[in-house]
């Protein structure tokens, strides 16, 4: 199930880059939500389950929308327009630094280790030499466009610690998940009603027709359950192993349909970042240590 949701939100990026050629990128982010809530409804439905009622509790989806998916999903969507596929989904795997930053001043119960604070900075290392010391230098192409995606993880963060409120009001997981793409959903439609008013724009093509389907159908409903049921079956520390695996999905199905080429740095600044989310989870240095123990310790 970790391998199937690396593939599913690898292909988001996939299915962005197809579909922003042809449609503005509120459009898309749209497409994406309001098709993925449509899924997840007949999902509860089929499955008996309702969604929560009251006005706290769809303030809280609200703001859950807007962190997880109205402001990433557009952000990243916007960066895609002058960057790879790849490249985004490595900047994208900067989410756990910043939610071991965030946690430790906004919660109680998640606060900095030294093995974090080591993961954080040989992360953010990895980030600086993925985008390029001639990029911070303001010469190379694209820092815009990568700095919307950094943006995007960091409301991916905070929506993650955001989050945490709606396991205590004992709302379901996929209940959660799909009250926040609807409500997604209604924050964008007015603002795409505006400003793409996509009733004016031409006939996509097939290919981006099926990109947008995709991203909601596989990339956001599908993914959500996996990630649910992952979160359900195995804990929250497994779950975020899937962001090594996310950037691997991307940049293969990037380089195999969209021709898109790779730089050797950002091959350099993916590693820098899966070592810094190793030093965070912490589980491989502590099994190493402990091996190292035993083995001195045993006669």
């Amino acid at each position: 199930m970790l391998l199937a949701l690396a593939g599913v939100w690898g292909g988001s990026f996939f299915f962005n880059a197809i579909a922003v050629r042809e449609l503005p990128v509120f459009t898309v982010v749209v497409c994406r939500v309001a098709l993925a809530a449509m899924i997840l409804l007949a999902i509860m439905r089929l499955s008996g389950q309702r969604l929560p009622r009251g006005r706290r509790i769809w303030g809280a989806f609200f703001a859950m929308g807007l962190l997880n998916n109205a402001i990433p999903f557009t952000l990243i969507v916007w960066g895609q327009k002058d960057i790879a596929s790849g490249v985004a989904s490595i900047l994208n795997a900067s989410t756990p630094m910043f939610t071991v930053i965030f946690a430790h001043f906004l919660t109680d119960d998640e606060r900095m280790t030294g093995g974090k604070v080591l993961g954080v900075l040989v992360g953010f290392a990895g980030v600086a030499v993925m985008i390029g010391l001639d990029a911070l230098r303001g010469i190379g192409a694209g820092l815009f466009a990568q700095f919307l995606c950094l943006g995007g993880a960091i409301s991916y963060a905070l929506a993650g610690i955001y989050g945490r409120r709606f396991r205590d009001r004992g709302v379901s997981p996929i209940g959660t998940a799909t009250g926040q793409v609807m409500a997604s959903s209604l924050i964008m439609l007015p603002l795409v009603a505006v400003v793409d008013r996509p009733w004016t724009l031409p006939m996509p093509s097939p290919e981006a027709i099926g990109a947008a389907i995709g991203v909601a159908a596989i990339s956001t409903a599908l993914a959500y359950v996996l990630y649910f049921r992952i979160l359900a079956t195995a804990g929250a520390t497994n779950l975020l192993l899937v962001t090594f695996l996310i950037p691997v999905s991307a940049i293969l199905l990037g380089t195999a349909f969209l021709g898109e080429t790779m730089l050797p740095r950002h091959f350099v600044g993916m590693a820098l970042i899966c070592a810094g989310l190793v030093a965070i989870d912490g589980r491989l240095i502590s099994t190493w240590s402990g091996t190292a123990r035993g083995g001195r310790e045993r006669p």
